[in-house]
């Protein structure tokens, strides 16, 4: 089948490398001359597990192109799915401006009958306003369907290769049995092709993201709690998540969420409540208490330190939002180093895959280390923000002896209090009762 994808980021690039693999003929189209010089090379402009490879392969074998030529993409298709971006507008809607902008294009050179799909997250309604743009100009038939994405960042090429089920709104058989056919080599084991309503689809991925981000609010205000009672979140999260309704997913407490998803989502979601004169006030909350959390590592530090931070330098292990991804987008680092940095103090920091990113972010404002022990020299504190498996058993007696204090802060609950205590580190994590310990003494100094 010719399909072709309008977008080459985090979700199209994702699309038509997979789609490319199961033997369709995919054409990938952007307006950055930059980024589609880049992918004909095989440099991509995202850093995700295994797709470099499907790139490499697919474009080598012939079955994946790129171009900057939106017009040509459109008319070679049977299938367009449309994963432009859909940033969030001041008042937390999203912005649907390169979405209709895509619309429009269609309208003026499909070039035969054509299923459009909205593969972007965009809030109810949208793929109404995509088919009236398609309308004004169109001169065959067209058919528009839904179909949200759920993909991980660090996981995408698995999640769409092997999804746990494919959510597809569509309002004609010829849609359905298009859609169909493109998603059945994903779905061979039994996984669930689940058609519905177009609208009832735009609100899924929403809704999705909504519960996933609630469950981490939820988890991160029963942490805090457990702080206060004398409470192990860790036992507390094992004797909830055993229950069959609740699960084990998405109850790990930490510094809060981030990423391209459920900040823009939580938001939108709220806002298309405020437009239908409803208040989602579960959602409110779970904002709310997500902006709260991300300030609890620089108040941990504050506990430990004191109140007065400047002349401090703090090392950061852990820069992008989440593990496998160099996506820094709403990262709980960014606020951390603001607040640090605000107090006076100077920042290391150290990630495996978002060095690029924070360069881009933050220039000179921070200094990057080579390697995480690098970061480690003369801080007065270790901060781990991202759960990246270089960080989970490191060297502790490096650790502690190229500190000027032996102080770390975990946002990810990685180590043992108790195997931390013993090593004479001092240790504060979320939702652990910290132990009376004064600050550590620095490197020198008496206690």
């Amino acid at each position: 089948m010719n399909i072709s994808v309008v977008g080459t980021g985090y979700v199209g690039l994702v699309v038509g490398a997979c789609l490319a693999e199961t033997g369709n003929d995919v054409v990938c189209a952007d307006v950055v001359e930059s980024k589609i010089e880049g992918l004909k090379r095989n440099v991509l402009p995202i850093y995700e597990p295994g797709l470099e490879d499907l790139v490499e392969r697919n474009q080598q074998d012939g079955r994946l192109r790129f171009t900057t030529d939106i017009g040509a993409a459109i008319a070679s298709a049977d299938v367009l799915f449309v994963a432009v971006g859909t940033p969030p507008d001041e008042d937390g809607s999203a912005d649907l401006q390169h979405v209709l902008a895509v619309a429009r294009e269609v309208g003026k050179h499909m070039a035969r009958e054509m299923v459009i799909v909205t593969k972007s997250t965009v809030p109810v309604g949208t793929a109404v306003k995509v088919a009236a743009e398609i309308r004004k100009t169109a001169r065959f038939p067209f058919h528009m369907c839904s179909n949200p994405e759920f993909l991980k960042e660090g996981a995408a090429v698995d999640d769409f290769m092997k999804p746990d089920r494919v959510v597809l709104g569509v309002a004609s058989e010829f849609a359905r049995d298009m859609m169909a056919e493109i998603y059945s080599p994903f779905v061979r084991t039994g996984n669930p092709i689940i058609f519905m309503d177009i609208a009832s689809a735009e609100m899924t991925k929403y809704a999705a993201n909504a519960m996933l981000a609630t469950r981490i609010s939820f988890m991160n205000e029963i942490a805090n709690l457990c702080e206060l009672v004398g409470a192990n979140v860790d036992m507390v999260r094992k004797g909830i998540g055993s229950d069959s309704r609740i699960g084990h997913s998405f109850l790990f407490p930490g510094p809060g969420y981030g990423g391209s998803c459920f900040p823009k989502d939580v938001k939108a979601l709220v806002r298309t409540g405020a437009e239908m004169g409803m208040g989602l006030q579960v959602l409110s909350a779970v904002e709310e208490v997500n902006g709260r959390q991300k300030l609890r590592l620089g108040e941990k530090l504050r506990e430990a330190l004191g109140d007065d931070l400047s002349g401090m330098h703090i090392a950061i292990w852990g820069l992008a939002f989440k593990p496998q991804t160099d996506d820094m987008r709403d990262a709980p680092s960014l606020t951390l180093i603001e607040d640090l940095l605000t107090a006076g103090a100077t920042v290391c920091g150290h990630d495996p895959a978002a060095m690029k990113q924070a360069r881009h972010r933050l220039g000179d404002r921070i200094r990057y280390a080579e390697t995480n022990y690098d970061a480690l020299e003369k801080a007065d504190a270790l901060v781990v923000v991202t759960d990246w498996n270089e960080y989970r058993h490191p060297d502790f007696a490096r650790v502690k002896a190229s500190l000027r204090r032996p102080l770390v802060v975990d946002g990810r609950n990685l180590y043992d209090p108790d195997k931390m205590r013993e090593l004479g580190i001092s240790y504060y994590s979320i939702g652990r009762v910290a132990r009376e310990q004064p600050a550590p003494p620095r490197v020198g100094e008496y206690a």
